[in-house]
């Protein structure tokens, strides 16, 4: 398959950069019924009927089974790292209380795969899939979950801390709080309990950073946030704007690296912060985790969660092939914005498009959009080092065509084709890309 050997300059990044690959536990592992597994807020969504076409998490792309046949793309790939999720019911089918052997044994396989790959595991504790036996408890909005998860972080911590050295506590914590707390059920939970839910992911962020450095010395720790700009849809929306970009943005960032909530959402905070409770939260870190894919085009919306919704784009504005806004400038500009607030390395986790794509005749897939994309966001992100941002790896989002939410299989982000009937891995002309860019940028 022809490579596209178009490669944005790489001058400005630094010399140690890192170049990897991410997933998540349920968006690819499958087995959801296998060796002790518990059940998850997705497995409930996906048993209720939400998902597209009727889709279900239970088969994915079988990594759980096949995540040897993916390490080696990932060796062909030529990566250095490996960004994947461990899913909580694995390894605690209640949630707490008994561990699974069995589930902790698959991601000691999955690691030690890795290393002898050369490959670096970096493990996420919390990319969604929430054990379905916590969310009846009340999920994020029982301040009880605080503990839960930092006994979860300290059995991961105990357990791979002494082969893996860089851990994320949470995926994305404004996305599953703005949009449910766990995904699981249909909630038309107030916008005050929505608050509290947000306190609580902050506090049990701070104390599993807390658990992972007792049980695991000398691990680098950050946490991943979508980082989106949030501009008006039209003048009028310029508020809405705000208060979107401080609940999308800022709400998690600002109180673990800065010690406070957002100005504009201090007050409504109020009432759910205890003593010591901004302390709990802004615990040292070593880096930050960047997920962006374009910016959003926010709406004044009364009926909608905390006042705004999404509002029409401007005419002109350039499209993803699944309706997305795209402008690689919004990039650059958000790296250098989290970079010099938050001033701590950061690291692109997910970046990348989604489409509806299907094999060409010959068998392939000639995804030059996708490749446009990497090579417009990548050369984005040169010239936000070159101008100061402190920026150290790149992470595609992702590997593998995989279970893209409420999408199901519907849409497609990997760099590797999943034939689902099969699962069969049809690497795309976007991983020959991928791979002769890491190339050159590892000869550099």
């Amino acid at each position: 398959m022809a490579a596209n050997p178009d490669y944005p300059s790489l001058a400005a990044l630094h010399r140690n950069f890192i170049w990897g690959v991410s997933t998540s536990s349920f968006q690819v592992e499958g087995a959801t019924r296998e060796d002790g597994r518990g059940q998850s807020v997705w497995d409930t969504r996906c048993q209720l009927g939400k998902i597209a076409n009727g889709d279900t998490g239970d088969i994915a792309c079988d990594h759980y089974h096949r995540y040897p046949e993916d390490i080696a793309l990932m060796q062909r790939l030529g990566v250095q790292a490996y960004r994947f999720s461990v899913a909580w019911p694995r390894v605690l089918p209640q949630g707490r209380g008994a561990a699974n052997e069995s589930g902790l044994a698959f991601y000691d396989r999955l690691i030690d795969a890795l290393l002898a790959a050369n490959i670096e595991p970096w493990l996420c504790l919390y990319h969604w899939d929430m054990p379905q036996a916590l969310d009846d408890l009340g999920g994020w909005t029982n301040r009880e979950s605080v503990a839960w998860f930092a006994d979860y972080a300290a059995l991961a911590a105990r357990r791979y801390g002494g082969r893996v050295r860089r851990f994320a506590t949470f995926n994305e914590p404004s996305i599953f709080t703005l949009f449910g707390q766990g995904f699981g059920k249909e909630s038309d939970t107030s916008d005050d309990l929505r608050r509290r839910a947000i306190h609580h992911v902050n506090l049990a962020h701070g104390a599993a950073v807390d658990a992972i450095r007792t049980h695991a010395p000398g691990s680098l720790i950050g946490c991943i946030h979508n980082y989106q700009p949030c501009l008006p849809s039209t003048p009028a929306d310029k508020d809405a704007a705000a208060l979107a970009d401080a609940y999308w943005n800022r709400v998690f960032p600002d109180p673990q690296h800065l010690g406070a909530y957002p100005q504009l959402l201090r007050a409504a905070m109020e009432a759910h912060i205890q003593s010591g409770d901004m302390e709990r939260i802004c615990r040292p870190l070593d880096w930050f985790g960047l997920n962006h894919y374009g910016p959003n085009y926010i709406k004044t919306d009364a009926g909608a969660r905390f006042g705004f919704g999404f509002g029409d784009k401007p005419a002109g504005t350039a499209l993803t092939p699944i309706g997305w806004a795209t402008d690689s400038d919004a990039f650059r500009d958000t790296l250098l914005i989290v970079s010099k607030d938050y001033r701590l390395p950061v690291y692109v986790t997910e970046n990348g498009i989604g489409a509806s794509e299907k094999l060409d005749a010959g068998g392939a897939v000639i995804d030059k959009v996708r490749i446009n994309y990497l090579r417009d966001h990548i050369g984005a992100m040169n010239a936000a080092a070159a101008a100061g941002a402190d920026v150290r790896g790149y992470f595609v989002w992702s590997l593998l065509d995989n279970f893209e939410w409420d999408s199901g299989y519907n849409v497609r982000f990997g760099i590797v084709y999943m034939d689902y009937p099969t699962l069969r891995r049809i690497p795309k002309a976007s991983f020959e890309w991928y791979r002769g860019l890491i190339k050159a940028a590892r000869a550099r």
